[in-house]
């Protein structure tokens, strides 16, 4: 934990002003009455002075009121007499009167002569209204610089945070699911305890370390365990806070930063976020950021002029490694990719096993049952997951974690949260019982398709108003035709079951023609598997290591209309035909169809168990009307996602 840092604030110093002033209405002040200087004369003369004091340019005193109302003005004897009886004080400016002390002297006035301190009314009027100032300043140029202790003259300094061993509180024991990737960074560990084991056979250690992966799989979690278990310092910082709007600026915070770590070696220099530093430069040809561009020279030139042997390892972390220049990657700077993947089952279960450390577990949590059901989640997606399920079993007043809690949980991360107050009317959700439903039943009566765990008709999310779940028997790295051909008839059961029971069709197989047209022209594009186009592929094929990222490819167009034309062609047909599958699957299958659907209409929810037991025993047929004769609503304005595929 970093220590509390306690910050100047300009509420300081009002809140200091505003207490000065309420003390000032409560104290009573001395009341100075102010003379002219024939008034002071007179009184004089009449002998109600009893004390003066003599400067250069005022005569200050105690005067008597005894009788000065035949003295002074109506007027201010009054406003002297208001004030109280006795001895006030006095003041008068002071005039060329050479007889003024031969006059006091006549009256017996006790008087004394003091010299006036021009410093004091300097420093009051200039010198502190100046300091002020300047803290105030002070403090509005850091708010503005950046942060505290980032001022002006500092801008140029690095803002990396040092971490030591004992703060960074990680080390390979607390990441899983990775194994390969911490084999490869335990050289790197093994450098920073016993360099000379290295350097005797004259080997270099890698100058730079380039985590890949997609979000979420711990690339920053692999390096902070990397300095916790070699107990070296580690200076974090991410790409984007090395370029500011002031030029110059990111140029001197690489400087400073690989500076501080040549003071601190043996050390890590972490760079999170490579890709918001490092795109490569042909990219900003026209109208480029020039700044960003000497940040990254800079960089550059700094990784090619310090030597490993000092012991500062660079690693950096990015999930857009193909925006990344070419300067970067070469040997010399990042030596070094380190891909980490989504994690196996196996990997999944041992992540799982890390997060659950602090959570309260029934007996009847099965782990690896839970990673099966979790095909690709990423270490973060199953670390929200078993913070899903805590809070939901705190919130219902458990005492441990239940196995329904993660269902629950994987439910609200998959479909999104659960519409319970929406209203559909009666057509509707039977429209939706019969979508689903037809997934359900194409789904089981495909050998080489996924086994669907849960149906259900509750609303969640933004658009789904229902969801097939899916979960896979075993990870798997590549499919064959029959298995994409079989998980396309899935995405299409819900709409050939809506048209085949009320011969009409609704908005709610958006999502699944989508995906089906964008599966079939994989099929065709990127994998060679049509017979009229031969074994070329059209499109470019995206990294598998960066699937589900957000990222997309790259627009590819380098064959003629002829061809876009038999793409297209190929892409109806590979659909016809499931379609004309799937119709004689649910035409076969009516009477179970009809019995899933009234099932989810009294449950809304049914799961693996049940739906085996539907699938094994004889259903009656429902008598429901022939394809065609229904009489559903004119309009089916259901919207669905299917989850879980």
């Amino acid at each position: 934990m970093e220590p509390l840092q306690r910050q100047f604030s300009l509420w300081y110093i009002l809140v200091a002003v505003t207490a000065i002033l309420i003390l000032q209405s409560f104290i009573p002040a001395s009341h100075i009455e102010s003379l002219a200087y024939s008034d002071f004369k007179v009184l004089l003369k009449a002998g109600k002075l009893k004390d003066v004091t003599l400067r250069e340019g005022a005569v200050t005193g105690t005067v008597s009121t005894d009788g000065i109302e035949n003295l002074l003005p109506k007027q201010q004897a009054e406003e002297m007499l208001r004030q109280g009886k006795g001895d006030h004080q006095f003041s008068t400016l002071r005039v060329n009167d050479p007889n003024l002390v031969q006059d006091l002297e006549s009256a017996k006035v006790r008087f004394v002569g003091q010299a006036d301190n021009k410093w004091i009314g300097v420093l009051l009027s200039w010198v502190v209204p100046a300091i002020l100032f300047f803290i105030i300043w002070s403090f509005l140029i850091k708010r503005v610089g950046g942060g505290a202790g980032a001022g002006m003259m500092e801008i140029g300094k690095s803002k990396a945070k040092v971490y030591m061993q004992k703060e960074t509180g990680v080390t390979f024991a607390d990441v899983a699911g990775i194994d390969e990737a911490k084999e490869e960074l335990a050289e790197i560990v093994n450098f920073l305890k016993d360099p000379q084991r290295y350097r005797r056979l004259g080997g270099k250690i890698p100058k730079g370390v380039l985590l890949l992966g997609a979000p979420g799989t711990g690339k920053t979690l692999l390096a902070k365990a990397v300095a916790g278990e070699a107990g070296v310092p580690f200076f974090s910082m991410s790409g984007s806070e090395f370029v500011e709007m002031f030029v110059g600026v990111g140029a001197a915070r690489v400087r400073d930063l690989f500076n501080q770590a040549e003071t601190k070696a043996p050390c890590i220099i972490f760079i999170d976020e490579l890709d918001a530093l490092g795109k490569t430069r042909a990219l900003n040809a026209v109208g480029g950021n020039d700044e960003r561009e000497q940040t990254l020279n800079q960089l550059l030139v700094e990784m090619d002029g310090f030597d490993t042997n000092k012991g500062v390892i660079i690693m950096a972390a990015t999930n857009r490694p193909e925006i990344l220049d070419p300067a970067l990657l070469r040997p010399g700077r990042f030596d070094r990719h380190v891909a980490l993947d989504r994690p196996d089952l196996k990997g999944r279960e041992q992540i799982l096993k890390v997060h659950i450390k602090d959570v309260v577990l029934a007996p009847t949590v099965d782990l690896t049952k839970l990673a099966g059901r979790t095909p690709g989640f990423a270490g973060a997606d199953l670390a929200n997951l078993v913070n899903e399920a805590a809070l939901l079993a705190a919130r219902k007043g458990k005492d441990a974690v239940e196995m329904v809690d993660f269902d629950e949980a994987l439910d609200r991360i998959i479909g999104g949260l659960e519409k319970k107050n929406r209203v559909m009317n009666s057509q509707e959700k039977e429209t939706i019982a019969y979508h689903e439903a037809g997934h359900a039943i194409v789904a089981e009566s495909r050998p080489r398709a996924d086994r669907v765990s849960k149906v259900s008709i509750i609303p969640r999310g933004v658009a789904a108003l229902g969801y097939t779940q899916q979960t896979p028997t075993e990870d798997r790295y590549l499919l064959k035709q029959s298995e994409l051909l079989d998980r396309l008839d899935v995405l299409l059961g819900g709409r050939m079951a809506e048209e085949m029971v009320y011969g009409d069709v609704s908005t709610g197989a958006q999502n699944d023609l989508q995906r089906a047209t964008d599966m079939a022209r994989q099929m065709i594009t990127q994998f060679g598997m049509s017979k009229q186009l031969g074994l070329a592929t059209y499109d470019d094929v995206p990294n598998p290591l960066l699937t589900g990222s957000g990222l997309m490819p790259r627009e590819r167009k380098e064959y003629s209309e002829s061809t876009a034309q038999i793409i297209d062609a190929e892409v109806r047909k590979i659909l016809a035909d499931a379609s004309e599958r799937v119709k004689q699957t649910l035409l076969t299958n009516r009477h179970k169809l009809d019995a899933l659907a009234k099932l989810l209409l009294e449950q809304e929810v049914v799961d693996r168990s049940a739906l085996e037991l539907l699938l094994s025993e004889k259903v009656t047929p429902l008598g429901k009307p022939n394809p065609g004769t229904s009489n559903a609503p004119d309009s089916q304005k259901a919207s669905h996602e299917n989850k879980g595929k």
